[in-house]
């Protein structure tokens, strides 16, 4: 069985050379690791890939986890959102960003700061079991039909493009791929953040069920040394 590993979350074509990197300098503390991550093309494939029991690493949302990924997957380790704006130790929000609108500074509390008027605005969608870019617009604007009646734009970098466009009012956008599309998303740059989802636990790190518990340990310590906090079942060193 060939081992995989993926990180799909933030891989952007101008990121790729960058999370590489430090997937290589991960490989050094975990040789286990593939040589080489898997980029699925579809949701399909990413979906088989996070299922795929000689899954070695990968990284997920906690919308897919609570709809039953949870079950065929360990978390190792959760990132660390300090120094984006939006983010908060292991917990993130979503910009709600829109083309018009008074600017919303991100807020000093947990709670989400939501404007006036978004159960009369189309909204754009990445995926229906988004965490970031659904569920928490969803369940933080009593919004309980929000995946049936929004526009379903595929990807957070989608979605920013078609506020951009025209084709919806307003989407949100979890905190560190908003940050990434004003470093490369020309479509960002007229677009302001008029609101916050609450502060969410982030894109956890995972393996699969069948990983043997020495080298769940091991990387999770691995993924601690660049900045994560590990699981509390797997602190300790190996």
């Amino acid at each position: 069985m060939t081992a995989l590993a993926t990180l799909p979350m933030y891989d952007w074509p101008e990121r790729r050379a960058q999370v590489n990197a430090e997937y290589a300098a991960l490989r050094v503390l975990v040789p286990e690791l593939p040589a080489a991550l898997s980029r699925p093309e579809t949701e399909q494939d990413l979906d088989r890939i996070w299922r795929d029991p000689s899954l070695v690493l990968g990284q997920t949302c906690w919308g897919p986890m609570q709809a039953g990924l949870a079950a065929h997957v360990q978390v190792l380790a959760q990132p660390l959102y300090d120094g984006i704006t939006g983010g908060h130790g292991t917990a993130y929000r979503s910009a709600l960003i829109a083309r018009k609108g008074t600017p919303c500074p991100a807020p000093a509390t947990a709670d989400a700061v939501l404007p006036d008027g978004l159960a009369n605005m189309q909204i754009a969608i990445n995926l229906p079991l988004s965490l970031s870019g659904c569920l928490a617009l969803q369940q933080d604007a009593g919004l309980d039909d929000l995946a049936q009646r929004a526009l379903v734009t595929g990807s957070h970098r989608a979605s920013v493009r078609a506020v951009a466009h025209g084709l919806a009012d307003v989407a949100a956008i979890d905190c560190k791929s908003w940050a990434m599309a004003l470093d490369h998303e020309p479509a960002a740059r007229d677009l302001v953040v008029i609101g916050w989802t609450a502060l969410r636990p982030g894109l956890p790190f995972i393996t699969a069920r069948a990983t043997p518990m020495a080298l769940r340990r091991k990387l999770s310590h691995a993924l601690a040394q660049f900045g994560a906090q590990p699981h509390p079942d797997l602190q300790e060193v190996p």
